[in-house]
């Protein structure tokens, strides 16, 4: 077994949940990257709501809840407040996150409050069944749109950055070392972390959206239809932005902010002002 593996992952719970062709693992050994290369095993703390992507932290060797459905934020914003010393991961996919979990986004992207929030966006709702979820592609055929998906589909990263979290990325799972790179950079920015990684469903989205099941093909085609802004650049027309989209260290991050305010009502943090 990979060395970084028998550091992080928990042996008596494999074999993982995950399809064959999944990206979830890309997504977790990414995530264990860059944990070893900033060196915060004891630090960290991970969240997670309902679905594929929030069993990735479940075979982690650190502390982890797993939550309800739509609900990781609200938990891991009580731990934060609780726990402003932990650094707090949340993973989370794109009908956890965008759906039951969308007014939950919002308002921690409007405090600023100093999480990371990793998106698994497979563009479907890959455990119950194939059913559409928020950033299913318009027109796509799924289990509850069997003519076609009616609705434009919503962008996290647009959504997080105009509601003012002030770090936004998006990567692939054909791009795992811009990932890294991308999660190391969320976690030590101090204020609202959102990075959505655009991943593969053979099972489902294969399937359903993308007519081939190949996990080969479908990284292939992530390649094909995403990049990188430049300054000035001509934007391709029908391509999904990939790289960093925010980077702002000017706000005030909100746990400081509460902090801040009971120092000057001489309360100690867990003291009972009554």
């Amino acid at each position: 077994m990979n060395e970084l593996y028998e550091k992080y992952i928990k042996k008596e719970s494999l074999p993982t949940l995950f399809c064959p062709g999944c990206g979830n693992g890309i997504v977790q050994f990414a995530a264990i990257k860059a944990f070893e290369k900033l060196g915060i095993k004891d630090e960290l703390a991970c969240v997670s709501g309902i679905g594929c992507s929030s069993w990735i932290p479940c075979y982690f060797k650190m502390d982890v809840m797993h939550t309800m459905h739509g609900r990781a934020l609200p938990f891991a914003e009580g731990l934060k407040l609780a726990r402003p010393d932990k650094k707090i991961l949340i993973f989370t996919g794109d009908g956890d996150c965008l759906a039951i979990g969308g007014n939950h986004l919002i308002h921690a992207a409007s405090r600023n409050i100093d999480l990371t929030v990793i998106e698994i966006n497979n563009y479907i709702y890959g455990m119950t069944g194939g059913q559409k979820s928020p950033a299913t592609p318009e027109g796509a055929v799924t289990k509850t749109s069997p003519f076609g998906s009616y609705d434009e589909p919503i962008d996290g990263c647009s959504l997080v950055a105009a509601a003012g979290g002030t770090y936004v990325a998006r990567w692939t799972t054909a791009h795992p070392l811009q990932l890294e790179k991308a999660i190391a950079e969320g976690i030590e920015h101090k204020g609202f972390s959102f990075i959505e990684v655009l991943t593969q469903c053979p099972v489902q989205a294969g399937n359903n959206i993308f007519g081939e099941k190949s996990p080969v093909a479908m990284m292939a085609r992530y390649k094909e239809m995403t990049y990188i802004y430049k300054e000035g650049m001509e934007i391709p027309e029908g391509k999904v932005r990939i790289g960093r989209i925010k980077h702002d260290t000017s706000r005030k991050e909100y746990t400081d902010k509460v902090l801040q305010k009971l120092e000057e009502k001489n309360i100690k943090k867990g003291q009972s002002n009554g």
